[in-house]
This record gives C-alpha cells, sequence and structure tokens, in this order.
C-alpha cells in the first residue's frame, strides 16, 4: 500500500500549469531545456514533478540570469528564467494561491490579475486626471530586486494554510541566480522578473505595502497601481507633496525605497487649469499623460490633458520595424510579408490606438517607405526608381486596401509621403 503524501496537491492542477506555461512559451532555464524538450517525456516528468512538490523533496533549480536593456537606454533590467518544471510547479502555487487572494485586492490594481487589463488602468488614470489638478508618478527604486523575502511570506502565511505553498514560496525566493559565465549569485533579497509566481506575490506585497494602507491612510485619494507602476491624484500641490513624502516613509517602513529622482508631482494643464510647472506630463503603461490639442464634437479647438503611445513607445516601435529588415526580403512576396508582421502591428494599434490613435501615424508611417525598398530590390525594372517603387506599392493598396494591419489604420501609402525615418 503507498504511503500517503505529506502534501495534497492535485495531478490535474499540475497538468493545467503544464498547459499554461506551455500557452506562454520562454526561453530555457539553467539546464537548457525548452519546452518541447519537457514534453519528450512529458508523463514521466510531469509524474516527477508532482511527485517531489507532494514529498517535500522538491527544490528548484537557479534561475538562469538573463540582462535585458531598458528602452531608455539607462542601464539594464535582470530578468531571472527558471527552468520550465520550476515554472510549472510555480504555477501550480500560483493556482491555489491566488483564488485565494484575488477577492480581496483593491479595485484600482491593475496588474497580472484576472480580467484587468492596462488599458482599464489607462482609461481611469485619464478620467481621473480630468478632475484633479495634480498627479504623484511614483517610481519605487528596484522594486522586484529589493522585496524583503520576511515581509512577503509574512502577507502569503495570511492567505494559506497550505504549508507546501510557504515553503516553495521560500525556496523560490532564496534559489540563486546563476550568471552567463556559471557562477552563482546568492539571493537574500528580491524576486525575479521572469518567475511565474512574481507577479502574484509583487501584487499581494503590495496590497499591504501600498493599496491597504493608502485606503487607511488618505481614504478619499485616488490611484491606479499595475504592479509596481503608480499613480496618485490629488487636489492640490501641497496635498501631493504631503501624500509624496508620506509614500516615501511608507515604502521605507516596508523596506523598500522611493526613487525620489524619478518620483514626479506632475500638474495636469489643460484649457482651465492657468499657470506653469516644471512638470506637465508623465508616462503610465507606454503612454505619455501631457496637454493635447483636441477638438469638440462642435469642432472647436481645445487644449485636453489626455494620453497618447509614449516618445519611449514610438521608438522601440521603431526600432522593432528596423530590425525587421523588410527590405532585405526579397525572398517574400507582399502577403508573406502581411502575414509575418501583421499580428504585431495589429497588436500594436490594439493597445497604443486605444487613446489617440492619431499618434500611432508617425511610429507606424516608415513601414511604407521598407515596403517601397523592398519593391526597389524585389523587381528589376523598379531598381534605382525610388519613385516609381512607392508607386508600385500605392498601387497595391488601392487594390488590397486591407493587406497590412497599418493600412487598415489609414496609413496607406497613397496620398502621403512615405520616408522610411
Amino acid at each position: 500500500m503507498n504511503k500517503p503524501k505529506p502534501f495534497a496537491i492535485s495531478k490535474q492542477v499540475v497538468w493545467e500549469a503544464y498547459l499554461r506555461v506551455k500557452a506562454n512559451d520562454g526561453a530555457a532555464g539553467v539546464d537548457g531545456a525548452s519546452i518541447t524538450e519537457f514534453e519528450r517525456d512529458l508523463k514521466g516528468n510531469l509524474y516527477k514533478l508532482w511527485n517531489r512538490m507532494s514529498s517535500g523533496s522538491y527544490f528548484p533549480q537557479p534561475v538562469r540570469m538573463v540582462e535585458i536593456p531598458k528602452p531608455d537606454g539607462q542601464g539594464v533590467r535582470v530578468l531571472g528564467v527558471p527552468t520550465v518544471a520550476d515554472r510549472i510547479a510555480q504555477t501550480v502555487a500560483k493556482q491555489y494561491l491566488e483564488p485565494q487572494v484575488e477577492p480581496i485586492f483593491h479595485p484600482d490594481s491593475y496588474g497580472y490579475r484576472p480580467g484587468r487589463s492596462a488599458l482599464q488602468a489607462v482609461a481611469v488614470c485619464r478620467e481621473r486626471c480630468w478632475k484633479a489638478d495634480w498627479v504623484i508618478d511614483v517610481d519605487i527604486r528596484a522594486f522586484f530586486d529589493t522585496l524583503d523575502h520576511e515581509l512577503v511570506l509574512r502577507a502569503v502565511r495570511k492567505h494559506t494554510d497550505q504549508k507546501w505553498i510557504l515553503l516553495y514560496v521560500e525556496r523560490w525566493l532564496k534559489a540563486p541566480m546563476q550568471r552567463e559565465d556559471g557562477t552563482l549569485a546568492a539571493r537574500e533579497r528580491g524576486s525575479p522578473q521572469g518567475s511565474a509566481i512574481s507577479p502574484l506575490l509583487a501584487n499581494l506585497f503590495l496590497h499591504y505595502a501600498f493599496d491597504k494602507w493608502m485606503e487607511r491612510s488618505f481614504p478619499h485619494i485616488r490611484f491606479e497601481r499595475y504592479c509596481d507602476d503608480v499613480v496618485v491624484h490629488c487636489i492640490s500641490e501641497q496635498q501631493a507633496r504631503d501624500v509624496r513624502d508620506a509614500i516615501a516613509q511608507r515604502l521605507a517602513e516596508c523596506r523598500l525605497e522611493m526613487h525620489r529622482e524619478k518620483t514626479r508631482i506632475v500638474y495636469c494643464k489643460d484649457d482651465d487649469r492657468r499657470g506653469h510647472y516644471e512638470h506637465e506630463r508623465f508616462d503610465f503603461l507606454g503612454y505619455c499623460f501631457r496637454p493635447r490639442l483636441s477638438t469638440s464634437r462642435n469642432g472647436k479647438h481645445f487644449v485636453n490633458f489626455t494620453p497618447g503611445i509614449s516618445d519611449e513607445a514610438a521608438k522601440a516601435i521603431r526600432r522593432t520595424i528596423r530590425g525587421w529588415r523588410l527590405d532585405e526580403r526579397s525572398d517574400k512576396t507582399l502577403g508573406d510579408l502581411a502575414r509575418m508582421f501583421n499580428v504585431i502591428v495589429q497588436g500594436w494599434i490594439n493597445y497604443y490606438g486605444r487613446f489617440r490613435k492619431s499618434a500611432l501615424r508617425a511610429p507606424l508611417r516608415p513601414l511604407n517607405g521598407y515596403l517601397a525598398r523592398w519593391a526597389n530590390r524585389k523587381y528589376k525594372r523598379l531598381r534605382r526608381h525610388r519613385h516609381r517603387a512607392q508607386e508600385f506599392v500605392a498601387n497595391v493598396a488601392r487594390r488590397e486596401p486591407n493587406l497590412f494591419a497599418h493600412w487598415r489604420l489609414g496609413l496607406r501609402p497613397d496620398g502621403w509621403a512615405m520616408g522610411a525615418g
């Protein structure tokens, strides 16, 4: 007779966790094994993982350090990539823990939560900027790198009596980081970005460190939080200064640090708000909130404080488009190029086109220039004839206006300049 396992973990939940990890794909961890390699003995690997988790003998491998350049070019963001097996194990724990904590989370917390999105946070932020004159754009210094393990475990302990969840969360938090040269870096604090359970732990930590504290300390002040990205709305500059200082003190109590240089008090200037202030714009979730010239339903022009794609996000789009090297893909047809890149472009349109869609024209306009260069290389009759190549692409757009996602947005190459930028 089989001896009962110390921890009751459902095999079905392990299977569902595997399906989620497979859907998310992702890079290999320190063992070099991809999801495809894990699947070569899928039944055996899943059983082994379940058996170890259920018996308490599961220990995660080190996480693989991956350095990603920050979009603003200032330094790198360090990701920690767990192995496939560890990602599945973390997803198992998440599936048990999330239903316990999700109902208690604050309504103004939007990051990595079922049924919530960044665009919802941007929409709510826009509405509140119209009602309150001032914003605190909060920046927490190196949040994921400095999370206090003791406080994270204390928060988890409040919401589960499953000892195995606490046991494994602690092991995941303390799993060392393996550098590219193979050396290991011990971790006494922080939760690596790239981990399947890190966003849930971060939300749970900030629920107590920030959301509940704001609710108690400043019940009438509204905010939006997307993981560690926070915007707070105030009715006066003095209130904004007082609340900013209180937030800094609260973060310090929770062993975090407010980045004083990057945390800004912003004046939400529009036609009804006179005067000037040092900061009159801020970025939030890929959108830049700033005064913009708008048109009313009656055709009247006015200045409105509203979001549009941020400069940083627009630069990232241009950089990505350049990296596609469309003009060098002369072995492909236009239909091939559309199939290869439409999903990505449509994703940009769906996200950044939700507010101030016209701001997307500038970063997407170079696509037509690259298509004209592609035609230059593809067809001998068009070589060294830039305008003929442009007209060729324009004629295709007239015949097939829905071929490319940006054409469907209205950025067709007939009627405006096509510089490749």
